[in-house]
This record gives C-alpha cells, structure tokens and sequence, in this order.
C-alpha cells in the first residue's frame, strides 16, 4: 500500500482552519470516519454499506482518500477511484470517470460549508488525475447529501454499481471541467 500519509495538509485560505490530507485508506483517521459514516448508514438504512471495496482501490493513480480538518481536528472524508464501467459515453476503462465514495461530514462540524469543500476538492484532485466525468451513489434517507449534489451541478442518472436496483439509491454524475 502506497504510504501517503505524510502529506503536510493542503490549507484552504478562504476557510480558516480547514485543510485536506491526502491519506491512506488504513490511516487512523479515515478508519474513524469511515466506521462513523457506516454507523449512520445502519441507523437510516438498516445496515452498513455493503459495497466491496479493495483498499488498493484508494492508491494513486487508482484514486485517492482524503481527510478535512478543522482547527486540527478530522472532521469529513471523501475518496475517489477509477470507474470500471463506462458512464454517459466515457470509453469505460479508459481512466476518464471517477465515482466519489466515502463522503462524510462529522455531526458537529455540519452546517459549516465542509462537505461543499470536500466534494470540490475531490472533483480538482480527480480533473488533476485525467478524470472527465464524476458519478456517485447516495441513499433517499441523506436528503442533505442529494441536496449538495444538486445544488453542486451533478444530475440524476440511471442506477449503477452495487446498488444499481435498490429503490433507495440515487446516482448522480457531474462533467469536469479539465
């Protein structure tokens, strides 16, 4: 596994405090959020996200796991990696659609514009990678997180991935701009 989490932290100066770190997925931090985020997922869903995931699947250039911190505290999470699958006329397997896991904003820091910061950072980190289109998949149970989207230029699309079926997913893609 690809060390990457010796990274000085990225500051963002027009968010005093807040800063990203390129991080490992076995990072202590990113565990602590991740299990956080799928203790949410049993409390609305029922269950933790069952999606299979390789962690190698979160190693440049495959893609990238991503911590925010506030004030030095880990507050939210995003990663994203390589889509397998063609996506809206992406040649699939070409590297050129990314899709967006693991995005996550700490109850108590909610309400701050951090998840808005996270998502933007992840989509410059993956445009910076060769990325050309971003999907995601979220649940009807996060009305804040399909609000984000929405309101961030991504659009409704079909199902795709391990829930493709569920009558509960929503999935989303978004154009990057290079």
């Amino acid at each position: 596994m690809t060390d990457v989490g010796h990274r000085s932290p990225e500051p963002d100066e027009a968010a005093p405090g807040w800063s990203v770190r390129h991080v490992a997925y076995g990072d202590p931090d990113a565990v602590a959020l991740t299990e956080e985020v799928q203790e949410i997922y049993v409390e609305r869903y029922g269950g933790p996200d069952a999606t299979p995931l390789d962690p190698l699947m979160f190693d440049p250039p495959e893609g990238s796991f991503f911590v925010g911190y506030l004030d030095g505290v880990p507050a939210a999470s995003g990663a994203w990696r390589r889509s397998p699958a063609g996506a809206l006329g992406v040649e699939p397997g070409s590297g050129a659609a990314v899709e967006i896991k693991r995005m996550y904003v700490r109850p108590a820091f909610w309400r701050r514009g951090l998840a808005r910061r996270m998502l933007s950072h992840l989509e410059a980190d993956a445009a910076a990678s060769g990325a050309r289109l971003v999907v995601l998949e979220t649940g009807d149970q996060q009305p804040e997180a399909i609000e984000l989207y929405l309101s961030s230029g991504y659009t409704p699309i079909p199902g795709f991935g391990y829930y493709a079926d569920s009558p509960s997913s929503r999935s989303f893609a978004k154009l990057l701009h290079p």
